[in-house]
């Protein structure tokens, strides 16, 4: 999952949000892992404690954050010195977030201050692959879906403009960049499908999360709204991030020549996390006492979605 930048919405549940993943799966790539057969439940997962019983299977850890690191601005009890265990232990340890709506700075600040200590090129985000994206597209001018008050970081190379209620700003751009949905409101959501189905242009999506659990119910993030425009308008946006390739292209390019079958996805969601991890060809670790399924019974969101982790862990 991302770092819950989205638009607030307390009434949202851990049942509704995962029925909207189930709602948006033809958009979402098929997992390499074998197909549960009917009725499955995860009782072929293997059940352990935490991090440190992976140890002797596991080279190198791909860790979500929200959920895995922390619970909103705070460190999850003992996984800081957990994760310093690891690192000290020779493994390799990276975060691989849909956090796009942070500038990478402000990122490393927060962990650093959490008390983990990553190097920034571990930090592997959803900004980062949309930002490689970005360099790799002709020069364009673009419509920005972001907290304004959060900075340029990171993106200062590109002609960007926040969208906020001017029609003619939308009307204006070559294409729109979804990063975080903090200040969106349903107005913007109005005026960007009006200005699509006018003029389709490219859709770039930052954060593919649809939600993103709290301390306190659910964020909306900007996957819910690019679902919604693509199912209002026709046009397929471009996602970066879990569950997609683009961001575990970029974590294997730092990896370099790691073993896959020594390595594993940590992280708190079935569909961003877990069938990332499977698309990508590693192992993955369904944490079951935090983030999206906190106090849930995973055996019916297991059966009912196909996606089954290789491990079910208690804590991160």
């Amino acid at each position: 999952m991302g770092v819950g930048q989205g638009a607030r919405s307390d009434h949202l549940n851990a049942d509704q949000a995962f029925a909207a993943y189930e709602r948006v799966r033809h958009r979402l790539p098929p997992s390499l892992s074998p197909s549960l057969p009917a009725g499955a439940s995860g009782a072929g997962c293997q059940r352990l404690a935490n991090l440190d019983a992976l140890a002797d299977d596991i080279d190198v850890f791909l860790l979500d954050a929200f959920g895995v690191l922390n619970i909103g601005d705070t460190a999850i009890s003992g996984v800081p010195e957990r994760i310093a265990g690891q690192q000290k232990a020779g493994k390799r340890v990276l975060v691989v977030s849909n956090a796009a709506g942070f500038p990478h700075g402000m990122l490393m600040e927060k962990y650093a201050r959490l008390g983990y200590d990553f190097a920034p090129e571990d930090v592997i985000t959803s900004r980062k692959a949309t930002l490689q994206a970005l360099h790799r597209a002709p020069p364009m001018k673009w419509g920005l879906m972001a907290t304004e008050s959060l900075g340029r970081g990171d993106i200062e190379a590109f002609d960007m403009d926040y969208l906020a209620e001017d029609a003619a700003a939308y009307d204006a751009v070559d294409g729109f960049v979804m990063l975080g949905s903090a200040v969106w409101t349903e107005t913007r959501q109005s005026l960007l499908e009006a200005s699509l189905r006018a003029n389709p242009r490219p859709v770039y999506v930052g954060n593919p999360d649809i939600v993103a659990p709290r301390e306190a119910g659910f964020s909306i993030e900007p996957g819910h709204f690019a679902h919604r425009l693509a199912d209002a308008t026709g046009i397929e946006p471009q996602f970066f991030g879990k569950p997609f390739g683009n961001i575990f292209d970029l974590a294997f390019t730092q990896l370099q020549e790691s073993d896959l079958a020594r390595t594993v996805m940590v992280g708190d969601s079935l569909h961003t996390d877990i069938l990332g991890g499977q698309a990508a060809g590693v192992k993955t670790a369904l944490i079951s006492d935090y983030g999206f399924f906190a106090g849930k019974d995973l055996a019916e969101p297991i059966s009912v979605s196909g996606i089954q982790p290789d491990y079910i862990l208690q804590q991160p």
